[in-house]
């Protein structure tokens, strides 16, 4: 971690260029994704002045949030349960809504509570087996039955591209995801947040419009 500020540095400035290139003109978000990191990570991340943090799994996030003090915003990036929904009102916002059963399941959490849960709808813009996610075919509607959802706030959607896409693929992926986006605001969302981008490609996913960058390798080195 001792060169962390100059990565973070450094990664600031490709994502200033690449918003430059791309045109659309957007702020954009740097979540540090601190899976399997410690919570001193979240600590130097944040004294580089990140404060926003992604987790893949609830009670690994859990447990860490648990022993950090700083005040960081809390994503939760990876496949949600539909039993551990509640553990939602942990996490500033939610990025993978992959399923109309899971956005029922929120819905109902957010209601209990008295406050919606804010969320991003994640679309498999190629479709991958392995990944969970609307068809952008099935955006609309979906966006239309979700406004009848008190208990949740959709604010945009997410997309993850192939590990081993090419350029024009990834591109493919994230203007499909920028699509989705403006399909979910057409039917009545406040959907102006894009989630797109992790390590190996956030630069094209920044061109192409992203708001949310989730970024760990390139931050943090390889995992082990």
């Amino acid at each position: 971690m001792q060169d962390l500020a100059e990565r973070v540095a450094e990664v600031r400035g490709r994502i200033a260029e690449a918003v430059r290139r791309g045109g659309h003109g957007q702020a954009v978000r740097l979540v540090a994704v601190t899976k399997t990191h410690g919570p001193e990570t979240v600590a130097a991340v944040h004294a580089c002045g990140v404060e926003d943090v992604g987790e893949n799994r609830v009670q690994e996030a859990l447990d860490k949030q648990a022993m950090v003090t700083m005040p960081v915003r809390w994503h939760l990036i990876g496949h949600l349960q539909r039993n551990k929904v509640k553990a939602l009102d942990r996490f500033w916002l939610f990025h993978g809504l992959d399923s109309s059963r899971l956005a029922d399941a929120v819905d109902e959490s957010g209601r209990r509570r008295g406050r919606p849960i804010d969320l991003l709808v994640q679309v498999n813009v190629v479709g991958e087996a392995s990944k969970g996610g609307f068809e952008p075919a099935d955006i609309a509607r979906e966006g239309e039955r979700m406004l009848g959802c008190a208990g949740i706030r959709v604010v945009g959607a997410m997309a993850m591209a192939p590990l081993d896409a090419d350029e024009r693929e990834l591109r493919r992926v994230f203007t499909g995801a920028r699509d989705a986006c403006a399909a979910l605001r057409a039917a009545g969302h406040p959907a102006t947040e894009l989630s797109m981008g992790m390590s190996g490609d956030y630069e094209i996913a920044v061109e192409e419009g992203a708001t949310i960058v989730r970024l760990g390798t390139v931050l943090f080195g390889e995992r082990h």
